[in-house]
């Protein structure tokens, strides 16, 4: 049976390093992380997501401001946020909820962020920093900066020698995750829907990592025995066992049945996903620390 990673316990380290992290800017500069949440409109999956990044960025000892505008807000009103934003030296990240509102336009909004504000590592600047290898510069997408973290803890700084496998290839994870173990010496292989015999493929991964959004979509016959898994899939299905209407989340692997043959594997819930927002809170004392001139921690 695999060793199962528990990643609320892990992002519990990762909020203790930011704390200290933050605390002593303070103490050195007087300044505390600054943290801008931007969200427009009345999703309420959006709002729960908010409500728990401002909750941990005032955990985190952070300056905590959320800006919550309305649905009719326009392009243009929006941008003019984000430019005011840019120019606030007590705001060292920002962070624009997404998806927005189908009327907006979501990334004119993300590239107008300043790179060294962009703390959800999606502007092209750190994008493109991250596809050349500089891991130190730029700020790094969370969701792969935290899955990576896993790999880390596992397998140590060094993976030469190993085979990786990421299932999907989005801009949001699967090619930063593809970097960030490239960068990390592995040999990496890009899957997605269109390779052929991914089965085949996934089971030459020493580190097999799912982000394909279909619901236990790896089977045990794709995994390698004694790899590691990191499934970063979230997908709700109906659970009748539950109870009628009832729905439970799971992943894009097949947990029980994979963990027979895995060394490592995350679970979901409680997986990557805790992972996430330290992983921004990271990001954002990353940012202000070198907003002041002070080398930021290695998380």
């Amino acid at each position: 049976m695999a060793k199962v990673i528990d990643g609320k316990a892990v992002a519990a380290e990762v909020i203790e390093q930011v704390t200290a992290a933050s605390n002593a800017l303070e103490a050195q500069t007087g300044a505390r992380p600054g943290l801008a949440v931007v969200i427009v409109g009345d999703d309420p999956a959006s709002h729960v997501y908010v409500s728990s990044k401002s909750r941990m960025a005032k955990q985190c000892g952070f300056k905590s401001v959320q800006h919550t505008l309305p649905l009719e807000t326009t392009q243009a009103e929006l941008e003019a946020l984000v430019a005011q934003l840019n120019e606030d030296p007590q705001i060292h990240g920002i962070l624009v909820q997404l998806p927005l509102p189908d009327h907006l336009a979501a990334d004119p909004v993300i590239q107008s962020i300043r790179p060294e504000k962009d703390v959800d590592g999606l502007h092209i600047v750190n994008a493109g920093k991250l596809m050349t290898g500089d891991l130190e510069g730029g700020l790094i997408s969370c969701t792969p900066a935290g899955a990576m973290l896993f790999v880390r803890q596992t397998h140590g700084e060094d993976l030469s020698g190993l085979n990786a496998v990421v299932i999907g290839r989005s801009n949001l994870f699967g090619k930063p995750m593809s970097a960030l173990l490239l960068a990390a010496n592995a040999t990496v292989t890009t899957a997605h829907s269109r390779t052929k015999d991914l089965p085949g493929v996934c089971r030459n991964a020493d580190i097999l990592v799912a982000a394909v959004g279909r619901p236990r979509m790896v089977k045990p016959d794709w995994v390698k025995p004694g790899a590691t898994v990191i499934d970063v899939g979230i997908n709700r299905i109906d659970a009748p066992e539950r109870g009628e209407g009832k729905t439970r989340l799971v992943g894009d692997v097949a947990f029980d049945e994979c963990a027979e043959v895995a060394a490592v594997i995350t679970p979901v819930p409680g997986g990557v996903g805790p992972m996430t927002i330290a992983m921004l809170m990271a990001n954002t004392v990353t940012a202000a620390m070198r907003a002041h001139g002070i080398k930021p921690p290695a998380f």
